[in-house]
């Protein structure tokens, strides 16, 4: 696998052989197709298309908007079985929920994993990719996830405000006042994990773009699902990483930088490096590759569904690995 330049700076001084290795047993695959899943298929579009077209812009702006989506996430978690909670908190006279599903674990309950995805969108866009895949995929992995037991605490969180004007705004932004409640309430969080525009693909040379002086060591093409963190959480990254790869025949590519390269930090994971915990991002580059970011044409019929389905289906062993007590 190509590996991003991060790997190389001086903050990767001390990697040592073991973790060199684990880097060669994750090469990518040249594969792109992925097995037919009809049913997983057909639920992921129907949840987009409920959040872009039947519902469509969702955020403080359009606030009934906003609320229609976290009480249809909620009721869809509710029909999946699971008790929803609500972290409720004001910005600027408006109440404003993240939604949380909790799997306590059987075995070490007091460390606990978190997937999450935001709901909002950015003004003047339906949000058919960003995020309605990520909520999609966040639906998708509680549907298939119903009734595991895990031996660390599950979490499954939708976070709202991600967008600006509230994002990396303390007090405002969703995910940072659920990492900040997680912190002041001293929770063990083993690493969060954010859905974050999964659906667009392209096998067009010169499709995909990066931060300045990473293209050269990376494809042209956007065909692939970015795993992205900063150095501190590099670890949990490649954890994640190898075992996605196990189960994935969609190619993949992964960051472990420093937080100030442009759009490393860019969603709710970001969150809980604030907060002193590890968290990656799960993304197809969103605007470093996807032409309709933030824009009005951010629909569903921009979704690459045949791809985006294999990549969830490979997340589902993914969340169950890291849902693994290490006291065996």
């Amino acid at each position: 696998m190509r590996v991003f330049l991060g790997l190389c700076l001086a903050v990767f001084i001390g990697c040592t052989s073991e973790a060199s290795s684990q880097l060669s047993t994750i090469s990518p695959d040249d594969e792109v197709t992925v097995s037919e899943y009809p049913d997983v298929e057909r639920r992921l579009r129907e949840s987009i298309r409920k959040l872009s077209q039947e519902i469509g812009e969702r955020n403080l702006g359009r606030y009934e908007k906003l609320n229609q989506t976290a009480d249809w996430i909620q009721e869809c978690w509710k029909a999946q079985g699971y008790n929803v909670s609500r972290q409720t908190f004001q910005v600027r006279g408006l109440g404003c929920h993240n939604l949380i599903v909790e799997v306590v674990g059987n075995r070490q309950p007091d460390e606990i994993v978190i997937v999450g995805a935001h709901y909002d969108t950015a003004v003047g866009t339906p949000g058919a990719n960003d995020n309605g895949t990520g909520i999609a995929a966040l639906l998708e992995l509680s549907e298939q996830l119903k009734g595991f037991q895990p031996e660390r605490t599950l979490r499954f969180v939708a976070f709202t405000n991600e967008e600006p004007p509230y994002f990396q705004r303390p007090n405002e932004m969703g995910s940072w006042v659920y990492a900040h409640a997680c912190m002041k309430a001293k929770e063990k969080i083993i690493g969060a994990i954010s859905l974050e525009t999964m659906g667009y693909f392209s096998d067009e040379p010169n499709s995909q773009n990066y931060p300045p002086m990473l293209a050269p060591l990376y494809p042209s093409e956007g065909n692939f699902i970015g795993f992205v963190s900063n150095a501190e959480s590099r670890k949990f990254l490649l954890e994640v990483l190898e075992e996605f790869k196990k189960h994935s025949t969609v190619p993949s590519e992964f960051a472990s930088l420093p937080s100030s390269v442009p759009g490393v930090g860019w969603s709710d994971h970001w969150s809980f490096w604030e907060h002193g915990y590890a968290g990656l991002m799960i993304t197809d580059t969103a605007p470093f590759r996807y032409p309709h970011y933030h824009a009005a044409t951010d629909t569903l019929d921009k979704i690459e569904f045949k791809r985006f389905t294999g990549v969830v289906n490979a997340l589902v062993p993914v969340v169950k690995k890291i849902s693994e007590a290490t006291d065996k």
